[in-house]
């Protein structure tokens, strides 16, 4: 998901995906930790992703209190 998405969301949106892409992030971990992981760079993937959503709200939170 790159920032433009990310933008587009409403920030209801954005908490419910930084959800799922733990929760996915959690499986994958587990899935690295067994050495059934096909994709190790998906865990720096969703890592990155999460990040740029947390940018996101931070920046909106902090337009709202100016």
């Amino acid at each position: 998901m790159n920032v433009k998405e990310v933008r587009d969301l409403s920030n209801e949106e954005l908490q419910k995906e930084i959800t799922s892409l733990k929760e996915e992030l959690y499986t994958l971990r587990f899935a690295q930790a067994t050495g059934s992981l096909e994709n190790p760079a998906r865990i720096r993937d969703i890592k990155k992703t999460i990040a740029r959503i947390k940018t996101v709200i931070t920046e909106r939170a902090n337009a709202q209190a100016e």
